[in-house]
C-alpha cells in the first residue's frame, strides 16, 4: 500500500506538471465520477492545486471542485506526454485527466470521488483524519492526545490508525517501532510521554527523509530507505526480513499478522522489548 511519503511525492509531481493549466480531457470508467462530470464538466477548468493529506490525494480545480483519490493496495498515478504509450493496460485505467502537455492516468484506483471544496472539511473522511505527519504545522501534543485516547490498543495498531496520525502504513510502522526500540505489542498506555514523543519524532523524520527524492518520482520504484545505508540490499531494518539476522544485534527478525486487518508486522525481539513503560 502506498504510504504518506509516496502520495506526497505523487502530489508534488502532479502539481509541478499540471497546476495552472486548463483541463483538455477527462475520462473515467467510474459511474459516480461520470455523473458529476455530466452536471459539472471538468474540461475547461483550471488545475488550481494538487496536494496530499496522509494517504489521500486531492486535485483541486477552479469552480469549487476537488477530485479525491485513495490508492489502497494497488492504485497508482502515472504521467505521460500526449500520445506516449502507457506502461499499464488501458483496462486498468480508472480516471484520466489531461492538459495540453500532460496526461495523468489513475490506474486501479479503488476510491475516487468529486467533492465540493466548501464541503471538504465536513467530509466524513477528512473530518476524522489525524494530522498529516508531513504537514509543517504538525503538532506533537495533538498527536499525543489522540494516542492517549487509544490507551488500551497495541502501539503498532495505533500507528496504522489514520484517525490518530495520517501517513503511516505497514512498512513505516515496523521500521519506526524498530528505530524507537518499542515492541509493536506494547499498549499505548504503557508508554511514557517521553517515549511517545520520541516515537512521533522518528515518524516525522523518516517520512520527511523519504520525500527527499527527485521531483519527477511518482512511485516507490526507488525503494523506501530507513537505514541510511548506501547498500541497496540494506535499505530497511526489519520489514520483509523475517528469520534474517537483526542488523544491530543479530537476533532473528520475527513476523506475525497483527491488528484487525491482520497486517504483517516485523520486529526484533531483542532490540524491541517493551522499554519506556511506566
Amino acid at each position: 500500500m502506498p504510504e504518506g511519503d509516496t502520495i506526497f511525492r505523487a502530489a508534488r509531481t502532479l502539481h509541478r506538471l499540471m497546476a495552472g493549466a486548463a483541463v483538455t480531457q477527462f475520462e473515467s470508467v467510474l459511474p459516480a465520477l461520470n455523473r458529476v462530470a455530466e452536471d459539472s464538466p471538468l474540461v475547461g477548468r483550471t488545475v488550481d492545486e494538487i496536494s496530499s493529506r496522509g494517504k489521500h490525494l486531492l486535485m483541486r480545480f477552479s469552480g469549487d471542485l476537488v477530485l479525491h483519490t485513495h490508492m489502497r493496495m494497488s492504485g497508482s498515478w502515472h504521467v505521460y506526454e500526449p500520445g506516449a504509450p502507457w506502461k499499464r493496460p488501458r483496462g486498468d485505467m480508472r480516471v484520466l485527466i489531461a492538459t495540453a502537455d500532460i496526461v495523468a492516468v489513475g490506474f486501479n484506483i479503488p476510491v475516487a470521488e468529486f467533492i465540493r471544496a466548501r464541503d471538504l472539511a465536513r467530509h466524513m473522511t477528512f473530518a476524522a483524519l489525524g494530522q498529516d505527519l508531513l504537514d509543517p504545522s504538525f503538532d506533537v501534543d495533538v498527536a499525543l492526545g489522540r494516542i492517549r485516547a487509544r490507551a488500551d490498543t497495541a502501539i503498532g495498531d495505533v500507528l496504522l490508525d489514520q484517525r490518530v496520525v495520517a501517513g503511516i502504513g505497514n512498512m513505516f510502522k515496523s521500521e519506526i517501532l524498530f528505530l524507537a526500540g518499542t515492541s509493536p505489542y506494547a499498549r499505548a498506555s504503557s508508554l511514557t510521554d517521553e517515549r511517545l514523543r520520541s516515537l512521533l519524532g522518528i515518524a516525522v523524520e523518516q517520512l520527511r527523509a523519504n520525500i527527499l527524492t527527485p521531483a519527477q518520482t511518482l512511485s516507490r520504484a526507488y525503494g523506501m530507505r530507513t537505514t541510511r545505508s548506501l547498500d541497496p540490499n540494506e535499505t530497511l531494518w526489519v520489514y520483509g526480513r523475517a528469520g534474517k539476522p537483526c542488523r544491530r544485534c543479530g537476533s532473528p527478525i520475527e513476523s506475525a499478522a497483527a491488528g484487525p486487518d491482520a497486517r504483517r508486522t516485523y520486529w526484533c525481539p531483542s532490540c524491541q522489548r517493551e522499554r519506556g513503560t511506566r
